[in-house]
């Protein structure tokens, strides 16, 4: 099942990779040259950053996209290996697609964004709140993990696939808990889920936890309430927790708060 699943993503994304919505453009940062598109309307606050999971690319976000464009820039970018960013001779990992994430927002004239990643985009994301503090404002982690344990499942333009999963498996066996960096993340922080994630539900409030979440009554007014949100869309995987608006309906309050 999960076989079938996975390789009607790879068709779906390769077909979408053909006729993309709206020409993108490229940008090298760190010897690598990025893909990545803009969408939206400008001059609405700071942009929001989205970074896809593994093995696909952009149109992973599908309709969430555009309902996230409807009234803000949005900067979609593809990751190092995937989509139209051609891969380079380094290992991937987070740390570093993280530092291209950077390099592109400074390359772009852009001194903070909202940065939103999903599955292997959440732990970049996750990482360029961690290394680059300075350029996130608001953050948004969907179905990611902040430690390696928490993985309940094993997955993993031209694109050379056989090379692709080999890194996409070297990432993965590397260890790695960034417990102690997550509770000093200072950017407010959303943390989405499925109700049937790859992650289980210990890991989901631990991670909540460790962002402050969790751990008092808010009170009758809700002034006890920690800043940071936690949100459990019911009826989806991780899979397809992208597949309708759902994320970005839940999302777009927790951006637009001041």
């Amino acid at each position: 099942m999960r076989n079938t699943i996975l390789s009607t993503i790879l068709l779906a994304t390769n077909a979408a990779t053909m006729t993309a919505q709206e020409p993108g453009n490229f940008a090298v940062v760190n010897g690598l040259k990025i893909y990545y598109e803009t969408h939206g309307p400008k001059g609405k606050g700071p942009p929001l950053v989205l970074l896809h999971g593994g093995v696909g690319g952009i149109e992973m976000f599908g309709p969430n996209l555009a309902a996230l464009a409807q009234d803000r820039r949005v900067i979609a970018v593809d990751l190092q290996g995937h989509g139209r960013t051609a891969d380079i001779d380094r290992p991937l990992r987070y740390e570093l697609m993280a530092d291209d994430v950077a390099g592109l927002l400074k390359q772009l004239g852009v001194g903070k964004a909202d940065i939103m990643g999903y599955s292997l985009g959440g732990g970049v994301a996750l990482q360029t709140a961690i290394r680059h503090p300075d350029v996130v404002r608001k953050l948004v982690v969907v179905s990611g993990a902040f430690k390696r344990s928490a993985f309940l499942a094993k997955l993993y333009p031209e694109v050379d696939w056989a090379k692709l999963f080999g890194k996409l498996g070297d990432l993965q066996r590397q260890e790695f808990d960034w417990s102690r960096d997550v509770a000093k993340i200072s950017a407010p922080t959303m943390l989405v889920f499925a109700d049937a994630d790859t992650y289980g539900p210990e890991h989901i409030a631990e991670f909540y936890k460790l962002l402050g979440g969790g751990q008092r009554d808010a009170g009758l007014d809700g002034t006890l309430r920690s800043p940071n949100r936690l949100a459990v869309i019911p009826g989806t995987t991780h899979y397809d927790i992208l597949a309708t608006t759902a994320v970005a309906s839940i999302v777009r309050p927790f951006l637009d708060a001041k």
